[in-house]
């Protein structure tokens, strides 16, 4: 009798399991409390996988030896607790698919940059020739992908969420590129919980494997050192990154250069060779290209696979320029951190377009930079008063909207020559949009339509 499978979620992270679960040999019940998507409804009728959506039969599912949890749902959910009570495993879709992959896994977490730095490590490993495959919280599910093939390396972005419920996911190289404070109310508001979260991308750590981190990050650094002393962390591979420090054995920034000394080697990169700008980005580029040395990629070969990288799409993603005003679209900034990094990176006037759902966010790290560089502040959210009252005698102007067409108009109407519209919300999208994508693509077509109309107007 086959072993049984229990899938909770019904969407990407939730389908490919069930796949793979299915492929695997198990009797799988995929339930979903919501509604799920046609496209994967669609996918479990034609593999013949039994599911159901907008309840949970408790029944059935407790008849599974495992649960496979998809990210989204909370673990104190009544449902996965009672499921603990009763003996039942229960993991995430990353911790069961990497039960069946024989690659090396390259693992990137952290608050932000997780999404530029996988995709830049994937794009240098496959420029170079290796056999190599990208998955995790970006594109289609790592399960999902391993009904299809495998690879020699998977690059993978992976969330505290999908950390939640590993146990011995064990990655070749890890890269914590940044911890701070994101997702709280998820965390009971508990910085320290969301820490050990992240964390626990290394808590199989081998004398084999290698950890990169950037150093000046606080929380990185004292967890490290605790690991360390309590000797959790003691084998393997450290390997520091710096803005502001001489690595030995690492990689950090010298001036307007990217050194790299790792293996024996001294590698000494332009940073003006990168169409990555800014400090964090500078952050992004260290790690990745450090990990992409580890496996094999050759020195000389780096220049042209940086010339060639796109970016991520809404992460300070150039739009347009009407009239001399820059649009830019960073809509997945979600937290603090990312709006941050985002200001720092122009020179120029902001309008800045921000809000959606807090996230327990605290914006006084905002405040210097608001004061030099933002003009005016759009609130687009359902409940914007937590922004309105933070920046209300902070920022010149401000002005509150629900309707993204509107916030860009607006911010259109005020920006004047040499000036920058900056979508970098600081808040999840869940209020007004399907998620942060949405939120971004919204955004461009408001922008779009702007365009066609400037371009009618005589000049």
């Amino acid at each position: 009798m086959s072993k049984k499978i229990t899938v909770l979620g019904g969407s990407e992270s939730g389908v490919g399991a069930a796949l793979l679960a299915k492929k695997q040999g198990f009797d799988v019940f995929l339930s979903d409390k919501g509604n799920i998507p046609e496209k994967y409804e669609e996918i479990l009728i034609r593999n013949d996988i039994h599911f159901e959506e907008t309840k949970h039969t408790e029944s059935v599912i407790f008849e599974a030896s495992e649960i496979i949890k998809s990210p989204g749902i909370p673990n104190n959910a009544p449902l996965l607790e009672e499921a603990r009570k009763r003996g039942i495993n229960i993991v995430s879709e990353i911790e069961f698919a990497s039960r069946y992959t024989k690659a090396k896994i390259i693992a990137i977490t952290g608050s932000n940059g997780k999404t530029t730095t996988t995709m830049l490590v994937y794009h240098l490993l496959k420029s170079a020739g290796f056999s190599v495959g990208l998955g995790g919280n970006i594109g289609d599910s790592f399960a999902k992908q391993l009904t299809e093939q495998d690879f020699d390396y998977w690059v993978l972005e992976i969330s505290s969420f999908q950390l939640d419920d590993c146990y011995n996911f064990s990655p070749y190289i890890s890269i914590i590129l940044n911890i701070t404070p994101d997702h709280l109310d998820r965390y009971d508001y508990n910085f320290e919980l969301y820490k050990q979260a992240k964390f626990r991308m290394v808590q199989n750590f081998k004398e084999s494997d290698y950890l990169i981190y950037f150093q000046e990050n606080e929380p990185i650094t004292s967890e490290i050192a605790i690991r360390q002393k309590n000797g959790t962390l003691s084998k393997g591979n450290l390997l520091p990154v710096s803005l502001e420090q001489v690595i030995k054995t690492g990689a950090y920034l010298d001036n307007n250069n990217l050194v790299f000394q790792i293996n024996d080697k001294h590698i000494r990169l332009s940073l003006s060779e990168i169409p990555l700008k800014g400090k964090h980005n500078a952050i992004n580029v260290l790690c990745a290209t450090l990990a992409s040395l580890l496996v094999g990629v050759e020195e000389q070969h780096l220049h042209s696979y940086y010339n060639e990288f796109k970016g991520v799409e809404h992460r300070l993603e150039e739009v347009m320029t009407i009239d001399g005003v820059r649009f830019i679209n960073d809509s997945k900034a979600t937290n603090v951190d990312s709006v941050f990094y985002a200001l720092d990176s122009f020179q120029e006037k902001i309008i800045w377009i921000a809000g959606g759902v807090d996230k327990g966010n605290d914006y006084e790290k905002l405040v210097p930079l608001v004061r030099e560089k933002v003009k005016a502040l759009i609130c687009m959210g359902k409940e914007n008063e937590k922004l309105v009252a933070f920046f209300r005698k902070i920022v010149p102007i401000l002005y509150q909207t629900e309707d993204v067409k509107d916030a860009t108009e607006q911010a259109f109407e005020l920006g004047r020559q040499n000036e920058i519209v900056l979508l970098s919300p600081a808040c999840a999208s869940f209020d007004l949009f399907k998620n942060y994508e949405d939120r971004g693509q919204q955004y461009k077509k408001a922008i779009e339509k702007i365009a066609k109309i400037n371009a009618l107007k005589p000049k």
